[in-house]
Parts: structure tokens; C-alpha cells; sequence
């Protein structure tokens, strides 16, 4: 009886062995600030890893890469990549990183989906940008891999990648790759018109940022262990300088400069 129970257990360790799901952090990064997030990734997953690479390098210069991202748009030709040492059909998971660029994921992603067979994977986006893409570039995957499950994703401003360790443990967490619980955040408070005082923490977080981000209309808070979060709706102009509404996420954690976590067009 004891030998029979032993074997039974044993055999359900292999099972769960066997059918125990392989996960790849695999990403591109120009700057090294995907880098930084992939390899936190990677750590927190005990994961493999595997950067991929242009046989043409891109030169690091923000300028040259604009001027040579637009001509590859133009003319559908994506930069051809090193082959990878990983194989994709190894891995059940895939945890898909790259910095936006042009509203989507970077460049040598196109040629990455274009050469590859990503058919039955789960594939789980990461992205670093200036001030949003996640919500773009999944949907963009979701359109050039019909065959492969998208998850909810993961991005970062690249001004709070020192952010990045901590709410990437409660992302894996919520979402089930990572043992452990974390209580839910509650839901946002209905839109209602933007105080002077949401004002002027909307312009703590998002005045010094490069590009005008728009104007506060109305806004619904929620509270977080480390402070409140709002969510601004925004009126303003998009890239094609027509009137646009987008909305503007921002955290108010106690002692801490207000900041804008991402924005969504």
C-alpha cells in the first residue's frame, strides 16, 4: 500500500514536471532601458532570456534613429536581426519587451514577428516609452498574431524605470506567473470636474515633461498603499495637431513628487 501511494505521488511530480510551463524573456533594447526592465523580469521569473539584435545597429543617436525608423517605415523594410540562439518553439511563454517607438513597438519587432512562428504561444508585451504605447503596441500584436494568446502587458515610463522592480512584482503576482497574493487595487471614482487642487497636482506631474500633454477636464482617484492615484481626462492636441482626448494616469505617493505614469491616446 505505502509503495503504491509513493509511485502515485511520484508520478504526479513528473506530470507536473513535464507539463510545467517554459517561459522566455526576450527582448530588444536600444538604450539599455528595456534591458533593465527585461533582466528584472527575468529575475523575478527565474526565467531565460535573450536580447535580440539588428545585424545593422542602430547608432543610440535619438535623431539618426527617428530619421532611419521613418524610412523603414515608409518603405516596409524592417532591419534584418541576428539569428536567435533561443528557439522560440521551445517556450510555452513569452514575455515580449521593447521601447515604443512611433506610437508601437520598436522597429526590429516587425522583422522578430515576421520570421518567426509565435502560433499557441501566450505572449505576455513589456514596453519602456516617454510617456505611453502599451495600449497601442498590444493591440498592434494582437493584429500581427492572430494565433497567439496577448496578455496584459507591462509598461514603464523610462524616467521610473527605478520603479519598475516593485510593480513588476505586483503585475506577476496579479496576473498568476509569480507565486503569492496582493491585495486588488480598488476601482477608479467616477470623472468628476478637476479641482484647483488636482490641478496643480497634475501639473507637478506632467509640466517639466517635454511636450505640452494638454489640459485637465475631469478626474477619478483611487486609493493605493503608497498614496492616490488619479486618472485625468484630458483635452489637447494629438500628433496630427487635431483636438484629442487622451487620459493621463498619475501617482501622488506620500513624501513624493507627483508624476504621470503613462498616457493613453
Amino acid at each position: 500500500m505505502m509503495k503504491t501511494l509513493l509511485l502515485s505521488i511520484a508520478m504526479i511530480a513528473t506530470f507536473g514536471t513535464c507539463h510545467a510551463q517554459k517561459t522566455l524573456v526576450l527582448y530588444y533594447s536600444e538604450s539599455g532601458t528595456t534591458k533593465t526592465v527585461a533582466e528584472e523580469l527575468q529575475k523575478q521569473l527565474n526565467a531565460d532570456i535573450e536580447s535580440i539584435e539588428c545585424v545593422q545597429p542602430y547608432t543610440g543617436n535619438f535623431q539618426e534613429t527617428i530619421q532611419r525608423g521613418q524610412k523603414e517605415m515608409q518603405s516596409n523594410e524592417w532591419p534584418e536581426l541576428k539569428p536567435l540562439k533561443k528557439k522560440i518553439s521551445d517556450y510555452d511563454v513569452i514575455f515580449l519587451g521593447y521601447p515604443i517607438w512611433f506610437g508601437t513597438y520598436a522597429n526590429p519587432i516587425f522583422s522578430l514577428l515576421k520570421d518567426n512562428d509565435f502560433a499557441g504561444k501566450t505572449i505576455v508585451p513589456f514596453c519602456t516609452f516617454g510617456s505611453g504605447g502599451l495600449n497601442t503596441s498590444s493591440d498592434a500584436l494582437k493584429k500581427a498574431l492572430p494565433k497567439a494568446k496577448i496578455m496584459e502587458g507591462y509598461g514603464v515610463r523610462q524616467a521610473r524605470v527605478a520603479s519598475a522592480a516593485k510593480e513588476i512584482d505586483r503585475f506577476l503576482k496579479t496576473n498568476g506567473f509569480k507565486e503569492g497574493t496582493v491585495a486588488p487595487l480598488p476601482d477608479f471614482s467616477a470623472q468628476q470636474p478637476v479641482t484647483d487642487a488636482e490641478k496643480a497636482i497634475f501639473d507637478a506631474a506632467c509640466s517639466s515633461y517635454q511636450m505640452p500633454l494638454g489640459t485637465p477636464s475631469t478626474v477619478g482617484k483611487r486609493q493605493t498603499p503608497d498614496g492616490t492615484e488619479y486618472l485625468f481626462t484630458v483635452k489637447g492636441r494629438g500628433f496630427d495637431g487635431k483636438e484629442s482626448t487622451s487620459s493621463i494616469y498619475v501617482i501622488a505617493n506620500q513624501g513624493a513628487q507627483p508624476e504621470f505614469t503613462q498616457v493613453v491616446r
